[in-house]
């Protein structure tokens, strides 16, 4: 989870890396299509977009294949916000042919983006200027801005309405999966969390406690040091899993907390693109 804990670890972990890994993250912008907002080889289009939310006006990227219907995938990004780095994942994933709504989780606060790149919450200010944003995010408002995003795609004429709605999420965007699923059960029909913080508890609220109630199938990708800390996370999603009747594919990566995110100075290529594989996967069955 995006916590002190785990962050301080990374920064320790990252500064003897001696800052290799940002030479690869950036060098995977760079490699992607659409590196900024937009393919520059006209295979997909996108657009910024307000959304109407019981909390106010969302904005968020929209990119989606440049013919035809597509099911949709909501994306949560991860603690530092929609920025750069995942309108690039958006696009890749718009490219594998998916209409791609990548969300901002701090509209009540501000529009996107909040900060430039990961890096930037590891600093004292970047901080200071998150944490009241994130105080202001509960999990009834993720249920009900879940709900205003179905509704919202399920209005596009790029969004095929006869196919299911997926999501994903990344850090403190994994719970988020679980709840966009609870939000609208008929719709969302696929949820996957990579290094997401949160997902287990014993709240009436917590991820595990919504499953029942949800009817998709799950991809939880799990960090090597989120899993120390909390091995038997991974134990308890899957008996509320198996106890909800919910599919669940949960595995723990030999990979650092954040290697699934392209701007993440703990970025892990070859780990990344098993569970974006996965993710795909999991899409292809359930969407």
């Amino acid at each position: 989870m995006c916590d002190e804990i785990t962050e301080q670890e990374n920064a320790l972990w990252f500064s003897r890396r001696q800052f290799a890994s940002v030479g690869v993250g950036a060098a995977a912008m760079a490699a992607l299509p659409g590196c900024a907002t937009v393919s520059t080889d006209g295979k997909t289009k996108s657009r910024t977009v307000i959304i109407d939310t019981p909390d106010g006006k969302a904005d968020a990227f929209f990119v989606y294949p440049a013919k035809g219907k597509h099911a949709a995938v909501i994306m949560w990004p991860d603690i530092a916000g929609l920025r750069d780095a995942y309108k690039t994942m958006g696009t890749q994933l718009a490219e594998a042919g998916y209409a791609v709504l990548v969300v901002n989780q701090y509209y009540r606060s501000s529009p996107a983006p909040i900060l430039g790149s990961l890096m930037e919450w590891r600093t004292p200010p970047g901080q200071e200027k998150l944490k009241p944003m994130i105080a202001a995010i509960t999990p009834a408002g993720t249920v009900s801005d879940a709900g205003a995003f179905v509704k919202w795609l399920d209005m596009q004429a790029e969004v095929d309405t006869k196919k299911k709605i997926g999501s994903c999420g990344y850090c403190m965007g994994g719970p988020f999966t679980v709840r966009t699923a609870f939000a609208n059960p008929d719709r969302v029909g696929a949820a996957a969390s990579f290094h997401g913080g949160g997902l287990v508890g014993d709240a009436p609220d917590s991820p595990t406690s919504l499953l029942a109630r949800t009817k998709a199938a799950y991809l939880i990708a799990i960090a090597q040091n989120d899993d120390e800390r909390a091995p038997d996370d991974k134990v308890k999603f899957r008996a509320a899993a198996d106890a909800a009747g919910r599919p669940a594919e949960i595995e723990v990566y030999p990979a650092q907390h954040g290697w699934c995110t392209l701007d993440a100075p703990v970025y892990d290529k070859v780990q990344a693109e098993k569970a974006w594989g996965r993710m795909l996967a999991l899409y292809q069955r359930n969407l």
